[in-house]
């Protein structure tokens, strides 16, 4: 999959007026979002009167941006980043059941009374942007670094998708425990371990923390472990910006196979779209 790279936004094209159906994204920073660029080529492709805004709200004004997306009209939904996925779960009306077992979101459409309903994607995106580099997780041992909003869902989605062996390392040792916990009870038949000894049995090393962003650690995992990395495991992370974080940069010259943030993203953006009523739905589609 690639960016819509392809389109040229021009002035008519971006026109914003009072009919402009606006989406947006929240997250603290937000300087490092694709998703911005990506629905917005969309919606000129589609020659959509619509836009998606980058907003970088402190957490505590959450609540209060979400009180304000109840009776904002224009506005049908958002999608949330880092560090609100959590703190946004807490204060929605309704959660999706996957959303509600890892307590985290990172999608909220407005319903039409003005409840807020929430979904966590990230897994799902994870997975389908895997798909495209022909890895399965069926049987796969696989080790996450980062227990947070996105790393929990993506250690969700790689238990249900039949991985066999899950270790997951966070430098919370109260957030790593908290998965651990989430996980064993609902997924009984998953070996869940702490980080091993060395990599060169793990069939996929995933980043799902902040580490590899200007003012975070620069690797996810001790150095000495990521030194006994094999050309046979995938390498994936969720940083998107830079694209080639020091870890996809290490695997790579090691021979792996390696998956970006942007392509995470650029996976579910359909999916993230069509939730918060900021594309068609697939059967809306194809009527």
């Amino acid at each position: 999959m690639k960016y819509l790279s392809n389109i040229k936004l021009t002035r008519e094209q971006i026109m914003i007026t009072g009919f402009t159906q606006v989406v947006a994204v929240i997250g603290h920073p937000i300087n490092q979002v694709k998703s911005p660029e990506n629905f917005n080529r969309y919606f000129a492709q589609q020659q959509m009167d619509s836009v998606m805004i980058p907003i970088d709200i402190e957490p505590d004004a959450v609540a209060g941006y979400l009180n304000a997306l109840r009776g904002w009209k224009n506005m049908s939904g958002v999608l949330v980043t880092v560090p609100h996925k959590q703190r946004v779960a807490a204060l929605l009306d309704e959660l999706s059941p996957r959303a509600m077992h890892l307590n985290a979101v990172n999608v909220v459409r407005k319903l039409p009374d003005g409840r807020l309903k929430g979904d966590m994607l990230d897994g799902v995106g994870f997975l389908l942007a895997a798909k495209e580099h022909n890895f399965q997780s069926s049987g796969k041992k696989a080790l996450l670094s980062g227990c947070g909003g996105v790393g929990s869902a993506i250690a969700w989605g790689l238990c249900e998708a039949g991985a066999t062996h899950l270790a997951i390392y966070d430098q919370n040792p109260a957030m790593q425990q908290s998965l651990f916990n989430r996980l064993a009870t609902h997924f009984p038949h998953v070996h869940l371990s702490s980080l091993p000894e060395t990599l060169q049995d793990i069939d996929i090393l995933i980043n799902g923390s902040p580490a590899g962003m200007v003012g975070f650690d620069p690797l996810p995992i001790p150095p000495a472990l990521l030194e006994t990395l094999t050309s046979a495991t995938h390498v994936a992370d969720v940083v998107t910006a830079p694209v080639m974080t020091p870890l996809l940069t290490f695997a790579q010259q090691r021979g792996c196979v390696i998956q970006t943030g942007p392509e995470m993203a650029l996976a579910q953006m359909k999916l993230m779209g069509e939730f918060i009523g900021a594309m068609p739905q697939q059967e809306e589609a194809a009527a």
